[in-house]
């Protein structure tokens, strides 16, 4: 007698293809190479970050409290790269910097690698810590100033710049001896010690006074400092001679 199959008994799935790719999910705790041939796989996502072996997946996103402030940081470090030979800068690119973290930057500021710098662009994007890279977050308790300042100082991002919007606060952080401490300014301009004439005017910033806060980078780049900058960047370019 054959035996009769019950109609509430469900049959297992079929094995996925073996072409198949998991899609990212925030949470999802992966290594450097998992994420990449993910998210490689997910063209239509913007914005997907592993930091410290965790993936995040960006939010919508706030003209007001992000998308506009980006713009605006953006610009300001498109002008100290436009006068600044040597130096290029990332808006989001992917910045890979070691097995757990993978990262895009709101800006990357970095020296090319043939200009004597620390990390090296390459198909997957950055390879290495750029010397300086900036996040636009709502507040202090964003993960930019938490795992992701951790990764940032353990890799060797010798600057890093963080603006929380909702606070109207700049946090510029320092790498010395390993560790990120905080710059000091008595004056109010933040000034770079690693890209020399890259000021920043934090009231002028925070405020929206955009006069105000090009005025004070062209004062940086009219500097001697500057201009020092550029001619060492200018003969680390040249072949040494044999």
């Amino acid at each position: 007698m054959a035996a009769v199959t019950s109609p509430h008994v469900q049959m297992p799935a079929p094995p996925p293809p073996s072409d198949f790719v998991p899609p990212l999910e925030t949470g999802d705790r992966l290594s450097q190479a998992e994420f990449h041939r993910r998210y490689s796989a997910m063209p239509e996502v913007k914005k997907a970050e592993l930091v410290e072996g965790v993936v995040y997946m960006a939010s919508p996103v706030s003209i007001d409290n992000h998308a506009d402030p980006h713009g605006v940081i953006v610009g300001w470090l498109s002008l100290y790269r436009f006068r600044t030979p040597g130096v290029r800068l990332a808006d989001n690119g992917t910045v890979v910097l070691d097995d757990l973290n993978e990262v895009q930057p709101d800006a990357a500021l970095f020296i090319q690698a043939e200009c004597g710098g620390q990390s090296k662009v390459e198909t997957v994007g950055l390879s290495g810590a750029p010397e300086l890279a900036a996040e636009v977050a709502a507040s202090s308790v964003s993960y930019d100033l938490h795992d992701k300042l951790r990764a940032y100082q353990r890799q060797g991002v010798r600057e890093y710049i963080v603006w929380r919007t909702l606070d109207r606060q700049v946090d510029w952080f320092v790498l010395r001896e390993g560790k990120f401490v905080r710059a000091d300014s008595a004056d109010g301009i933040q000034r770079s010690s690693v890209f020399p004439g890259l000021y920043l005017n934090v009231a002028a910033l925070v405020g929206s006074d955009f006069e105000k806060l090009e005025s004070t980078l062209r004062e940086g780049l009219a500097s001697p400092e500057h201009g020092a900058f550029v001619e060492r960047l200018a003969a680390n370019s040249k072949p040494k001679e044999g």
